[in-house]
């Protein structure tokens, strides 16, 4: 078994796991790797509430996966709850292994009760931090994980090497059951319930009552550098975070190498990643320091105000201090709705676009599309009062003011039977039907249009989107996250885009690549990517309440005309309906 780098992690009783415990068989050149996933119910106690939660290998959060680029992953789920579970590899390229991709009624059919899937795919040209999580409903609340991608033997990075890594996933924590609180929004047409903790790898931290044991401490020498693999996998907020007198430096996002900047402070998108340098002081600081998250406000709608977190303590040499006489101190992070902060920390964002890592930023542009994103309303249920903008109306989400429902069937399977009758539908509008001030004063009608389109591509081209933000409930940030593809932010700005001045401004040299991008409140972004994967990909907003509203749509790549350019057929385990 190939020996990995230590990543380091205060390992609990339950949290992530040790790398070994997980790995069942793994070739001595790390070509194949097998880990299994069992699904199962795991009594986990946070607040001083015990609740019994979905998990991984009985594990909160789930177990890390840790791979090379180049490797192939083979990953055995096997469902022992009363749930539905699939399980996505989010930022995984999935070169023609669309079947693996994991989103429910998209790429497959949930695995029920009882039944067991294999996902089965390899890390090509990536290398960082990514994730996993489920992706059916609000299972994600729990089933989470990272995914360690190390570059490939003998490839060092191209920033310091640090003395250690730690994955820091970021969390959210309810006394009530996730899938309860959406299935109640979702009937009555109001917004649910929020949150009752934020959570640092499962912990909630000192600040929330009854859980001052529940703390993630990172323990650290003097003088020495350690790479932080952020994650955010909360539902529904973006968070600010920020270690107290301490600076980082960003690396890589979305397992991509950056142009490194220094910050006090990072801003994270539910289903973004950041790798990050902290440097330790050189002197033991004789203190303690907080590491604490928040979430960065926009929208209207309540939220979680409240904050998570850990301690940065210093390995002192015996005799050591007493850790509770020692001085702790606190970071200061933005306001809850400090826009430009956001702003400026996400335009210090670029590629390295070297001749090693360069940026292949699409500079010919096959198909424009211009997307708004933002919510709506649904009529309420004929002799029911709801509890949306008014007794009469629901809320619904929608790109484009369509408001996509989730089919019966998988869509990938249809597409590739040719099967897509009474499934889905290829008229997905590539922009908006109705033009209006998007940014200003809403329109009068606020209805979206309920439907399961799609967006259908020939192989290689290449696609400029626009997503716009809308303020028909009020502007809000919009995390969306593609499928199947990273992209380039090619630009973003404020108020409505405009198609005859804005490209003017674009950055084609080195912008950024990623899988998810915020859409900032009031404004839009520019993407570029190019639609060289066949198969079906989902594209949605990681604000879990919005998803499950309807903001989300799909791409259909077509296959090409070469064998290495078609989507192979799919694994005789596929889930059925």
């Amino acid at each position: 078994m190939e020996t990995f780098p230590i990543l380091f992690i205060a390992f609990l009783s339950i949290g992530c796991c040790i790398l070994s415990n997980n790995i069942v068989n793994a070739t001595h050149f790390g070509i194949t790797r097998h880990y299994k996933f069992d699904i199962k119910l795991q009594n986990v106690t946070r607040l001083c509430h015990t609740k019994s939660i979905v998990t991984v290998n009985g594990q909160f959060p789930g177990p890390r996966i840790v791979a090379r680029e180049g490797d192939r992953l083979i990953i055995k789920v096997v469902n022992h709850v009363q749930n539905n579970i699939s399980i996505h590899w989010h930022g995984i390229r999935q070169l023609r292994s669309g079947w693996a991709d994991g989103p429910a009624y998209i790429t497959q059919c949930p695995i029920q009760t009882g039944q067991t899937y294999v996902y089965n795919f390899t890390i090509v040209g990536q290398r960082g931090t990514l994730w996993w999580h489920a992706h059916i409903s609000w299972l994600r609340s729990t089933l989470y994980g990272p995914i360690i991608i190390l570059p490939k033997r003998g490839v060092p990075y191209p920033f310091p090497h640090p003395y250690k890594e730690v994955p820091l996933i970021f969390g959210e924590w309810w006394n009530a059951d996730p899938e309860a609180v959406i299935a109640q929004a979702l009937q009555t047409g109001g917004g649910p319930n929020v949150s009752d903790a934020y959570t640092i790898n499962g912990l909630p931290g000192p600040l929330y009552n009854c859980s001052a044991k529940d703390t993630f401490k990172l323990n650290v020498k003097p003088g020495k550098t350690y790479l932080l693999r952020l994650i955010n996998a909360a539902l529904n907020d973006e968070l600010f975070f920020s270690i107290a007198n301490h600076t980082l430096t960003i690396v890589d996002v979305d397992a991509v190498y950056v142009k490194p900047f220094e910050a006090d402070t990072i801003i994270i998108t539910p289903g973004q990643t950041t790798n990050v340098l902290l440097k330790t002081k050189t002197n033991h600081p004789n203190a303690n320091f907080l590491m604490m998250a928040r979430p960065y406000v926009t929208g209207n709608g309540t939220f979680d105000n409240s904050t998570v977190a850990g301690i940065l303590e210093y390995h002192y040499p015996k005799p050591s201090p007493s850790i509770k006489k020692l001085p702790l101190f606190k970071p200061e992070l933005p306001a809850l709705r400090d826009t430009s902060f956001v702003t400026n920390f996400t335009n210090k964002l670029k590629s390295l676009a070297n001749s090693q890592f360069p940026a292949n930023v699409p500079k010919h542009v096959d198909k424009n599309f211009f997307f708004t994103v933002g919510l709506g309303t649904n009529p309420c249920p004929k002799n029911q009062t709801c509890q949306g903008p008014s007794n009469t109306t629901m809320f619904a989400a929608a790109v484009n003011n369509i408001s996509f429902v989730m089919p019966s069937k998988a869509l990938l399977q249809a597409h590739f039977l040719h099967q897509s009758q009474n499934v889905y539908t290829t008229d997905f509008p590539s922009s908006p039907l109705i033009p209006f001030n998007y940014t200003g004063t809403p329109p009068n009608n606020t209805m979206v249009i309920d439907g399961t389109k799609v967006v259908v591509l020939p192989y290689n081209t290449s696609v400029e989107l626009v997503l716009q933000d809308t303020s028909i409930l009020g502007a809000e940030s919009h995390p969306l996250h593609l499928h199947g593809f990273n992209f380039y932010v090619v630009g973003q700005g404020f108020g409505n885009f405009d198609p005859k001045k804005d490209p003017a401004k674009y950055n084609l040299v080195d912008p950024v690549e990623r899988n998810t991008i915020g859409v900032p409140a009031g404004g839009w972004v520019a993407i570029r990517f190019l639609a060289d994967n066949p198969g079906v990909w989902f594209m949605h907003c990681h604000l879990e309440v919005h998803t499950s509203w309807g903001l989300k749509m799909a791409w259909i790549v077509e296959d090409g005309k070469l064998p290495n350019q078609k989507l192979p057929p799919p694994p005789s385990d596929l889930p059925k309906c």
